[in-house]
C-alpha cells in the first residue's frame, strides 16, 4: 500500500468515526426526546381520564336531575 493509499484510508476511517459519533449523539438527543414525548403522552392520558371522569359524573347528574322532576 502507498503512503497516498494510507493517507485517504485513515481520512476515511476518522470521516467514519466522526459520523459514528455524530449518529450516537443524534441517536441520544432522538431517544431523550423520545422519553419526554411518552411523559408528555401519559400526562395527557391521565388528564383525559380525569376529565372523562368528570363529564360521566356531570351526565349522571344531570340524568338524577331529570329523573327527580
Amino acid at each position: 500500500m502507498s503512503e497516498s493509499e494510507l493517507e485517504k484510508l485513515e481520512q476515511r476511517i476518522d470521516e467514519l468515526l466522526r459520523r459514528c459519533h455524530q449518529l450516537r449523539e443524534e441517536n441520544n438527543s432522538l431517544r431523550q426526546r423520545l422519553d419526554q414525548i411518552n411523559q408528555e403522552r401519559a400526562l395527557l392520558i391521565q388528564k383525559n381520564e380525569v376529565v372523562r371522569s368528570r363529564v360521566e359524573a356531570m351526565v349522571s347528574r344531570l340524568k338524577s336531575m331529570e329523573h327527580h322532576t
